[in-house]
């Protein structure tokens, strides 16, 4: 009986769902695999000796000598300030011309061209100019993506397909590190990077790893390009009114509920991002390889694979903004327990528990920015949201680095101190925008979008 009702409604959901919401959310996945696949790959090429740094090591800029952990926070934290400081142009372009998939498709082509070029640097500013261009690549991507994926979707479904697409895009992202440090290790156990025979010629695990990185970029591109086109409608409805507002225009609050949401993204995210940039500390603290790191990196993110459908049809039957406090309530524990554990397997069960909570806010938090978004706004009102978490995601690894030579508790003190405040955030300037919610059992009442 349980199985059927499950797969009931797995035939329901996912089949039943936009097909090119589908499309979407597959294309996202192979890219987020490619780009998640560098998350974990980065670091280790440049810890490996490949990409000269010696020279670099213990220059002090400002009064901070650098270290090791410093320059990889800063090849990933590019990505993210130059995605983020991107979107809010990208996507009011994308509004002002009613055009979604020409930006997908260039952003696509950029990040490809960029996990090629890896293979073939031979110096670390080089890798910082290609994690750049990925950073590019992404801001014209994601907006789009995301208004399209809304443009799609009624208030009445939209926290569904937020779900579909983000399970969809974070399965890729947490498959990424778990089959990036089997490949450059060769297995399960493995802890140093070993080489392949291709066609006669010697591949190491890096160039493997990058070579996956382009197909998953490419194979996202295909997809885009025969299955995904602009509906009219989002043509005619091109925003003129693309202000983006900081004040509640209401005066019921302080804040616009947008921008207080795009804020506690922000604070997430940066929870979130504060974890890769200690890769080789954690694995030296908890007596660890690759691999178990890579479980611990995918850990929250398969939390949210298996949430963010259910929740996401929650939040449209109960409403959004009892997962957005329930959520940030579960971040501030998990967060800094991360600090103090010592136990690979403790730390796995900790970090799942982020990924509830990350999941618990994640779709919520786009439907209600969603729901608020007048016509031909998309682009614009969610990419404040999709700002945020690559901000969030920029400025996590940076923090990290920085804190993390006070003691290893720091960087996860402080970002469990960041969620504390985008709890008291949503709490007090975010309202519930599902105007009819139901009982559990009930059938969900139709809206107007």
């Amino acid at each position: 009986m349980v199985f059927r009702r499950l797969r009931e409604w797995f035939r329901a959901t996912f089949l039943g769902t936009d097909r090119r919401v589908l499309v979407l959310a597959l294309a996202r996945m192979a890219d987020s695999i490619a780009n998640s696949f560098l998350i974990v790959v980065l670091p280790l090429y440049i810890a490996s000796g490949q990409i000269p740094i010696e020279g670099l090591i213990g220059v002090e800029v400002g009064g901070i000598a650098v270290s090791e952990e410093l320059l990889i926070g800063i090849v990933l934290s590019l990505f993210g300030f130059l995605n983020s400081l991107g979107q809010p142009f990208t996507g009011r372009l994308s509004d002002r011309t009613g055009r979604r998939r020409p930006f997908i498709l260039g952003g696509l082509a950029l990040l490809g061209v960029a996990s090629a070029a890896y293979a073939f640097v031979d110096n670390y500013y080089a890798v910082v100019a290609f994690r750049m261009l990925q950073g590019l690549g992404a801001a014209l991507t994601i907006p789009a993506t995301v208004a399209l994926v809304n443009e799609l979707a009624t208030s009445v479904d939209r926290g569904e397909n937020f779900g579909v697409f983000n399970t969809f895009r974070l399965l890729g992202f947490g498959l990424g590190p778990i089959v990036a440090g089997v490949l450059i290790t060769g297995g399960l156990s493995g802890t140093s990077v070993v080489s392949y025979q291709l066609f006669g010629t010697t591949v190491s695990g890096f160039e493997a790893a990058f070579a996956v990185a382009v197909l998953g970029a490419a194979v996202s591109f295909a997809l885009v390009t025969l299955l995904v086109s602009d509906p009219p409608e989002t043509e005619a409805a091109a925003g003129e009114d693309l202000s983006v507002a900081i004040r509640d225009p209401t005066g019921e609050h302080l804040l616009d509920p947008v921008f207080t949401l795009g804020l506690a993204t922000l604070f997430m995210a940066i929870g979130i991002g504060l974890f890769a940039t200690l890769q080789e500390l954690i694995n030296s603290r908890l007596d660890q390889g690759p691999f178990l790191f890579s479980v611990e990196f995918a850990a929250v993110v398969i939390a949210n694979v298996v949430l963010q459908v259910p929740i996401g049809q929650a939040s449209d039957r109960y409403g959004r903004r009892p997962f957005l406090v329930a959520g940030f309530v579960l971040l501030v524990p998990t967060t800094f327990v991360q600090g103090l554990v010592t136990e690979p397997l403790l730390m796995i069960a900790v970090r799942l528990g982020q990924g509830v909570a990350v999941a618990m806010v994640f779709a919520p938090a786009l439907a209600l920015a969603g729901d608020l978004a007048g016509k031909g706004q998309s682009g614009t009102q969610l990419s404040i949201l999709t700002m945020a978490f690559g901000l969030g995601v920029a400025i996590g690894p940076l923090a990290s680095g920085f804190l993390v030579g006070f003691g290893f508790v720091y960087p996860f003190a402080f970002g469990a101190a960041l969620a504390a405040i985008g709890l008291v955030f949503v709490y007090t300037q975010v309202e519930e925008t599902v105007a009819d919610t139901v009982a559990p059992g009930a059938d969900i009442v139709p809206q107007d979008d």
